[in-house]
């Protein structure tokens, strides 16, 4: 009796599939990586990771001659740009307008520049007690500090007045570098007049060391409401200073 013929396969190296590796060495069309390619990206490879060793070591080396890490470069040049930081402690509000039906859910956002911050919700009142402490970085003291409050809405946060506050009469005191004054001792007073909002006089004073000023706001574009804060500078190491 004839044996049956068997055919031979043949099956080519590069047509194995192997366990979780069946693409690798292989171009998207299937053909094998040409060796120049894998020589190329190991090159590639290489130069980055030489490139950060090379960045470390000038790192390492100029902190050996100068004392300073990366680190520390970086933050006395963020520092540079900073006279100092600006404390505003929201206090309260006082016959804030209605846009609830009997009532309102005030916040104050403060602007400085491109700077913006925000109090929490007081919820049903127009006589709000906030305390909340926002602290502005001082880059110039010229701008003027920017205060907004809003009814908090489901869909639309509705407006309940406006004001600016000029703190260069602030700046002037702090650069009087004051010592050895007595606590509470008054500066220097402020008027209202048609060129602020303040609602009454309001006075910068030397407390526990640091230069503060007491301020009532009026509300502008609202038909009622005052908004009391107390500012405080704040002078911060290794900063340029005013």
């Amino acid at each position: 009796m004839t044996a049956p013929r068997v055919r031979e396969a043949t099956v080519s190296p590069g047509s194995i599939n192997r366990t979780g590796g069946g693409n690798r060495g292989r171009e998207s069309s299937g053909r094998p990586l040409r060796p120049f390619a894998i020589v190329s990206y190991l090159t590639i490879r290489r130069g980055r990771g030489r490139g950060r060793e090379n960045q470390r070591g000038r790192d390492e080396e100029e902190e050996r001659y100068t004392g300073t890490s990366a680190a520390q470069r970086s933050t006395t040049t963020m520092l540079g740009h900073l006279v100092g930081l600006l404390r505003v402690r929201v206090l309260r509000g006082v016959n804030l307008a209605i846009r609830d039906l009997r009532s309102s859910d005030p916040y104050i956002v403060i602007r400085m520049g491109k700077q913006k911050l925000k109090t929490r919700v007081v919820r049903k009142s127009v006589n709000p007690e906030w305390n909340d402490e926002l602290t502005l970085s001082m880059e110039d003291p010229t701008l003027l500090v920017k205060l907004d409050v809003f009814d908090k809405d489901t869909f639309f946060d509705d407006p309940m007045g406006n004001a600016e506050l000029d703190i260069r009469p602030l700046v002037e005191v702090v650069k009087m570098r004051l010592q050895g004054v007595e606590d509470n001792t008054v500066v220097k007073k402020l008027v209202p007049n048609r060129h602020n909002c303040l609602a009454e006089e309001s006075a910068i004073y030397v407390s526990e060391g640091a230069v503060k000023q007491d301020v009532v706001l009026r509300l502008r574009n609202v038909e009622c409401g005052e908004i009391e804060l107390q500012l405080q500078w704040i002078d911060i190491p290794g900063a340029k200073g005013v």
